[in-house]
């Protein structure tokens, strides 16, 4: 009990010091500038499609090391090879898409 009446003590002046006629400091609502969310939003989508991209090459190429010749699994590979190759090439455009929306947006 005496640690609270002194801890009281302690914090009530500084309290009733406080200048209420003082400005308050503006409220910040967003963490980052609208450039920087673009950014960070376009190495996370250059990333996420790179990844994904780089796994349907793997999985295409094992497929076609693995097809033994038969015809069915040699287009699923190949497939599966187009995918990535259209993933990579969005990953590419992604800085180029993410300008227009820049653009769009206002930023």
């Amino acid at each position: 009990m005496p640690a609270v009446v002194a801890l009281l003590l302690v914090v009530a002046p500084a309290a009733a010091s406080a200048d209420p006629g003082a400005p308050v400091a503006p409220v910040v609502l967003a963490a980052n500038t609208l450039p920087v969310v673009i950014a960070n939003l376009q190495a996370w989508v250059m990333g996420i499609l790179g990844a994904i991209a780089t796994f349907f090459g793997v999985l295409g190429g094992v497929y076609r090391v693995t097809a033994g010749g038969d015809p069915t699994r040699v287009e699923q590979a190949n497939g599966y090879l187009k995918n990535a190759l259209f993933g990579y090439g969005l990953a590419v455009l992604a800085p180029i898409l993410l300008e227009i929306v820049k653009g769009i947006v206002g930023g």
